[in-house]
């Protein structure tokens, strides 16, 4: 009936389906990619600025928006006219099914900027967007904590913005530049942005923990990952290679690597909990 599901692993989901504890999805740049979402972290990532290529670690970061924020703000308007036609998939609906049957259960934890989950029928509330959201922007200088909705431009790649849009890139409280609501590589996490209590006392408080197309390169999931095998939490590592979280959990007795495309994979789950 299942095709990556073991008997072993049914069983602890059945174990998991009788208590009150939350079930926690962490979500990676996988589950988008059958969305046609690239990840910008090959060389669809790259980016020219005058007569020489960046890399999304060197201009994703409040360095370089300090330096050059215009350049930054192009990057991510290209970033976000390539996403606003996507479409969510089968993965990100069995994620819809899964909160309809925990309800109050449930959470998930994104490192996806996209606003898929969101736009498949997931609660803005139940989705803890560890990375920020390409959805919205907030004033570089801080005038306020205010988030605003992203600027109405387009751009093809390595377009540059015309004079008369730079103005929407302004924060309309105190006239400075605004700035997407995006955890950048040289910048830490924190609650007020990122959700970063919440999401270690979501961990906390559940019983199953599902890493869903994510390799584990970043700061917190991994913190999350650890966090989870010191309490004993169940784990399921979802991914279609060998990645930093399948080689954690080789060991941990309560720890299942399943090799598959997320949707696929989510959906058996998804099947399972709804019968």
């Amino acid at each position: 009936m299942y095709k990556f599901l073991t008997d072993e692993l049914l069983d602890r989901l059945g174990q998991f389906k009788k208590t009150d504890k939350l079930i926690s999805i962490m979500t990676g740049a996988g589950i988008s990619a059958a969305s046609g979402i690239p990840t910008f972290r090959s060389g669809d990532g790259f980016w020219v600025v005058g007569s020489k290529n960046y890399t999304p670690q060197e201009i994703a970061t409040l360095e370089m928006f300090r330096k050059n924020p215009i350049a930054v703000w192009e990057w991510y308007i290209y970033r976000k006219t390539l996403i606003m036609n996507a479409k969510p998939n089968e993965g990100h609906y069995a994620l819809v099914r899964l909160e309809k049957t925990f309800a109050n259960r449930f959470y998930i934890i994104t490192q996806n900027i996209d606003g898929l989950h969101q736009k498949a029928g997931n609660s803005a509330e139940k989705i803890l967007s560890i990375h920020g959201s390409l959805d919205l922007v907030r004033c570089a200088e801080l005038c306020s904590s205010e988030l605003f909705p992203f600027p109405n431009i387009q751009l093809n790649r390595n377009e540059n913005i015309f004079e008369n849009e730079i103005q929407l890139l302004k924060c309309p409280n105190c006239g400075e530049f605004a700035r997407p609501n995006i955890l950048w590589f040289d910048e830490f996490y924190n609650e007020l942005f990122y959700k970063l209590d919440t999401t270690l006392r979501v961990i906390d408080e559940s019983g199953l923990l599902i890493i869903a197309g994510t390799s584990g390169s970043t700061n917190l999931p991994a913190t999350i990952a650890r966090n989870a095998i010191k309490k004993g939490i169940p784990m399921i590592d979802i991914n279609i290679e060998e990645n930093y979280f399948s080689k954690m959990l080789e060991n941990y007795e309560n720890g299942f690597s399943i090799r598959g495309e997320s949707s696929l994979v989510l959906n058996e789950i998804s099947n399972f909990f709804e019968t």
